[in-house]
């Protein structure tokens, strides 16, 4: 269903009609196909807030709220960066809005642990986003494979959100996911980042016509 509706949406975001306040209806639906089938559609997603950007009295707050998260399930890419400039001042001041604001700065920060909290403090909002923590465990995986050479097994547990949503049986599908190992039973081998760091030789090549008439003044 989200693909068909993504097809019917080509003609109203191109040109004009991407401003054109009537279809903001059809969009609004979108974001909540998105949002129940784990699809996404940045594009799209603009489109709904610079309609709200620019015809104020057409803001639905709780579609914004699930923009902005679904946003934060492409991290880390800059889409929240994106959606967030699209708020107006005054709606940056809704508790929801703000609490949304505060976890993806504590998702940018790395500041997991926290962040989770967060996100269990404002479960009624998360819950309704399909995948929503998978998504955000995808991230923290991302960071984590790109920083750790071995990690301790229950680091990463309260990296990926803490037990019990995070049992043995979960870790290990990641574990498995991104490629990592068990050295023990507490040591979960990551990589080897001095292999990651890759040298490179920077030759730099000067024609003889770039400095000729330097050459001259010289003489």
């Amino acid at each position: 269903m989200a693909e068909a509706m993504k097809q019917k949406l080509v003609d109203m975001l191109k040109g004009i009609e991407r401003y054109n306040p009537d279809n903001l209806k059809t969009l609004e639906k979108y974001v909540d196909i998105q949002v129940t089938e784990n699809a996404y559609d940045l594009d799209a997603n603009l489109a709904v807030l610079k309609l709200y950007q620019l015809n104020p009295y057409h803001y639905e707050q709780e579609v914004t709220c699930l923009i902005l998260l679904k946003a934060l399930t492409n991290l880390p890419h800059t889409d929240f960066v994106l959606c967030k400039c699209l708020l107006n001042g005054s709606i940056m001041e809704d508790p929801d809005i703000q609490n949304i604001l505060d976890l993806a700065n504590l998702l940018e920060e790395c500041q997991f642990q926290m962040a989770w909290t967060q996100i269990r403090n404002m479960h009624d909002l998360c819950s309704r986003i399909v995948g929503f923590n998978d998504s955000i465990r995808k991230f923290v995986c991302h960071v984590v494979g790109i920083t750790f050479q071995t990690i301790d097994k229950s680091l990463l547990v309260e990296l990926l959100g803490g037990r019990p949503q995070v049992n043995e049986e979960v870790l290990r599908s990641w574990v498995k996911k991104y490629g990592w190992k068990e050295e023990s039973d507490n040591i979960i081998f990551i990589a080897n980042q001095d292999e990651n760091i890759k040298t490179k030789n920077i030759t730099e090549k000067i024609d003889f016509e770039n400095v000729a008439g330097l050459m001259a003044q010289c003489l």
